[in-house]
């Protein structure tokens, strides 16, 4: 991930109900939301939540779904890695192989 990458992703995480929505399919796992049952579940309008999933998805953080004629939001692990992995790249004096458990840890395989 580069700096534009990064701040996109961080950009997109520092909106109070896009950070929800990425809470609640982190939380979802592997299944996914629905997008009008993500609305419900953060309390808001669907025409500004599919915004927030726009800039989401643009931001590499999530990823849509089709399950026949539903989308189904689901969290991307790669990119909320990817980000882990940039902004800890230059931690530990510059060798950021000591991090990788850190990262590892807080991501899965889902």
């Amino acid at each position: 991930m580069d700096k534009k990458a990064s701040l996109a992703a961080l950009a997109a995480l520092g909106q109070e109900t896009r950070l929800d929505i990425f809470r609640l399919l982190v939380r979802a796992g592997p299944e996914g939301v629905a997008a009008g049952e993500i609305a419900t579940r953060v309390g808001a309008v669907q025409n500004t939540t599919s915004s927030h999933l726009k800039i989401l998805t643009h931001a590499g953080l999530i990823r849509p779904e089709r399950d026949g004629r539903t989308v189904r939001y689901v969290a991307d692990m790669t990119g909320f890695r990817d980000l882990l992995a940039y902004l800890m790249e230059d931690c530990c004096n510059g060798a950021p192989e000591l991090c990788r458990p850190v990262i590892n840890a807080v991501t899965c395989d889902c």
